[in-house]
């Protein structure tokens, strides 16, 4: 087996080591693709390290499908953890592996930063109003925004600033997603594999909940809390990057490698995420993609390794993909594997809903 993310003859690949199997630390991806169409040598991915992953294609042509193979193949390796942020609620079925699906998440007020607050509620921090939410949530003896509200009440304010506050408090806590007793790290990482279901929040509540689990996670490992590697993966990533969220996937990106945390980040959108998202992984997955500025934002980052016209070499096939290894500066075709856990992503079809009514309750 071929592994992509580690260097060819790696004197430190675990299979070198006495007794440990080939496939240690590896996450079985699939096949080389050959010119011919025919299937070639197996390919994993490599789990001994920490790495920042790209998976992109147009829609319908095996993003997710990727992203969970990858999250398999994590949750079936000691020593790392997958979580997985899913704003759709299509990945459920990757607990089948072993872990958890957390629908209705909860997070900490405070694993939201206080200066990013007033962001999250559209306001301006240098304001009245969002200084005042940036004072009242930076109250480390206030765990709940029913606290935090208590404080905007009793500041020494503008009645119209102190009620503008509370009523965007107030509707930060109808979220229902901000719980003193919140996710945690050791929770997140305790299973083998972790789904983070946000899907029937609100897109304000999605973000803040993405970026308390990615914080929490960086968190964990500086401070040595959890000792599993998580690796966080995110589907639609680059409406994450657009939000609140965006500084601590950017922190993961640029300074994750030392504590242990991956980030694997999967979207129909490359081109809608900073470059800092596409310039700084080092593997990328490449499914099919139409629009000339998501291609184009791929090749500006790796004109060497790629080479000529990329969209000439990205596959048509839906599920294979161009993996491109900046271990080894290389770019080849890949068929990804079958899943092993149920897929909740599949679009629906007229031709099932007919089929059911033909059973029950056609009119």
């Amino acid at each position: 087996m071929h592994v992509i993310g580690r260097p060819t003859g790696d004197a430190s690949d675990p299979a070198d080591a006495p007794d440990t199997p080939e496939s240690a630390f590896v996450a079985p991806l699939g096949r080389y693709r050959a010119r011919d169409g025919s299937a070639g040598a197996r390919v994993g991915v490599d789990l001994d390290r920490p790495h920042a992953a790209l998976v992109v294609g147009k829609r319908g042509a095996g993003k997710t499908h990727t992203l969970a193979v990858l999250a398999e193949g994590v949750g079936a390796t000691p020593g790392v953890a997958p979580v997985v942020v899913d704003p759709m609620g299509v990945l459920g079925g990757l607990a089948e592996c072993g872990g958890s699906v957390h629908r209705r998440p909860r997070v900490r007020p405070d694993a939201v930063p206080a200066s990013v607050w007033p962001e999250l509620l559209g306001l301006d921090p240098a304001g009245a109003v969002g200084s005042l939410v940036w004072r009242a949530v930076a109250d480390r003896d206030r765990a709940t925004l029913a606290a935090a509200r208590e404080v905007v009440a009793a500041a020494d304010a503008e009645r119209a600033s102190r009620r503008a506050a509370d009523t965007h408090l107030a509707l930060a806590q109808r979220w229902g997603v901000f719980d003193p007793d919140g996710l945690t790290a050791a929770d997140l990482t305790d299973g083998d594999v972790s789904v983070v279901d946000c899907s029937g929040l609100a897109p304000a509540a999605v973000d803040a909940v993405c970026a308390a689990v990615a914080r929490a996670l960086y968190d964990a490992r500086v401070e040595g809390a959890v000792s599993r590697l998580p690796w966080l993966l995110l589907d639609e990533a680059h409406a994450f990057f657009e939000g609140v969220a965006g500084d601590a996937l950017a922190t993961l990106l640029t300074r994750g490698r030392a504590p242990g945390v991956s980030l694997v980040c999967a979207t129909q959108r490359p081109a809608a995420l900073p470059p800092v998202a596409v310039s700084q992984a080092d593997l990328l997955f490449a499914h099919r993609l139409d629009g000339r500025a998501d291609v184009d934002a791929l090749a500006d980052t790796r004109p060497a390794t790629l080479g000529g016209d990329l969209r000439s070499r990205l596959p048509d096939a839906v599920g294979e993909a161009l993996v491109v290894d900046d271990a080894d500066a290389t770019a080849t075709t890949v068929a990804v594997r079958e899943r092993r856990t149920p897929d909740g992503g599949a679009s629906a079809r007229a031709s099932d809903a007919s089929r059911t009514l033909d059973g029950h309750d056609r009119p």
